[in-house]
């Protein structure tokens, strides 16, 4: 994959590059398995099955606001990257769960970014998945200001159905869903819960502003649920995200409500715990894709089987660190990028650094202080681009 920028990263004088605020890309780090304890010959093959769209995103950041009718504005950085459910694959892979995807791509050049990129780069099994020809892939324009962002999407509707291929999954410990009003959990899903799969599920944005109580009573087949407070406070018709958390303990084993920078609040039911954990603050470029981010990490956390604030910790973690880039898939930190934080943190003399070195403690036994992650950056995604 190619970088933005001079060939091969580097700037005009030969010398290391320096790369801008607004471009920068997650490290690169030696992969990390959790789970390798655990395996087993006749055990899952995978850690999580996906399926969903899988879209060609070109994301835009550092506008002032969007332009306005007839009018351009400058964009002062740029990425391209797959998006839609390669935001929560990319995000697991790197992470170190086996993550397998199904999904329609396009005979195009954005499908072959997207695969290769996934397959390739990210190692993510696309066995289930296939290319599709004479289709459209999906793609998205994505518009970063502000803290928040405005999309642009195009697609048609894949000629092979997603339950159809979603079916050629390997069997997963885990799989990841998202509820809607229009359908019932998939057939591919509650196969994989049959045989052992633990069902986590979000939601997204009701158009239509009903928010029916039909896709609460989805969550029967769900092992956790991860909505953000506003879609967990409209399903509920509660007025705070404890109230809603509240609510839908009824409905859930594992609640878990995000509140963006305040942070998140769980009940583990099967554990007998519950907990609170303020968000961190960094700069944000480009926020898309950190609720992504957050699932992964947290269901990272609860198959390795850690307590449920360190899961909240860590999944706040990630998602923090993933708005520190351009993309919503390639945003997603990796081990050498969670090891980097905590080298500073734990390293620092501040009353705050002091703090978080405290709540952040686990990440000793996950990332040795001896261990350093090298300085080579994963190649910024840009379309067209070869070495």
């Amino acid at each position: 994959m190619a970088t933005n920028g001079r060939a091969k990263g580097e700037n005009a004088a030969g010398h290391e590059p320096e790369y801008d605020k607004l471009e920068t890309t997650p490290l690169v780090g030696e992969p990390r398995d959790l789970l390798a304890g655990e395996r087993s010959s006749d055990g899952p093959e995978i850690d999580l099955a996906l399926s969903g769209t899988v879209f060609f995103d070109i994301v835009l950041t550092g506008l002032v606001a969007p332009p306005a009718s007839g009018t351009e504005v400058d964009a002062e950085g740029m990425g391209s990257c797959p998006g839609g459910v390669a935001n929560l694959a990319v995000a697991a892979s790197r992470l170190g769960l086996r993550t397998a995807v199904a999904a329609a791509f396009g005979e195009d050049v954005y499908g072959d970014f997207c695969w290769e990129t996934l397959s390739e780069q990210e190692m993510v099994d696309l066995g289930a998945s296939r290319r599709i020809p004479d289709w459209h892939s999906p793609f998205t324009v994505s518009l970063a200001y502000r803290g928040d962002r405005s999309m642009v999407t195009h697609e048609h509707p894949s000629p092979l159905p997603l339950e159809e291929m979603a079916r050629g999954l390997p069997r997963a410990r885990a799989a990841f869903i998202s509820l809607g009003a229009d359908a019932d959990v998939p057939e591919w899903a509650l196969e994989q819960s049959a045989n052992g799969a633990k069902l986590f599920a979000d939601v997204g944005w009701d158009d239509s502003q009903r928010w029916p109580e039909s896709v609460l009573e989805q969550l029967r087949h769900c092992h956790a649920f991860m909505p953000n407070a506003i879609e967990a406070m409209s399903y509920t018709r509660t007025g705070s995200p404890a109230s809603a958390l509240a609510a839908l303990t009824e409905y859930v084993p594992i609640a878990v409500v995000t509140d963006g920078p305040r942070g998140a609040l769980a009940v583990d039911q099967l554990t007998d715990e519950s907990a609170e954990v303020d968000g961190l603050v960094m700069d944000a470029i480009d926020t898309t894709g950190a609720g992504d981010v957050f699932g992964a990490s947290f269901i990272v956390g609860t198959l390795a089987g850690w307590p449920l604030e360190q899961r909240l910790r860590f999944a706040n973690l990630c998602a923090a660190l993933s708005v520190q880039h351009t993309g919503g898939s390639l945003s997603a930190p990796g081990w050498a990028d969670i090891a980097t934080w905590w080298v500073r943190v734990h390293s620092g003399s501040r009353a705050a650094e002091r703090r978080l070195a405290e709540e952040y403690g686990f990440l000793s036994d996950l990332v040795p202080m001896p261990w350093r992650p090298t300085d080579r950056r994963r190649a910024s995604a840009t379309i067209g681009l070869r070495h």
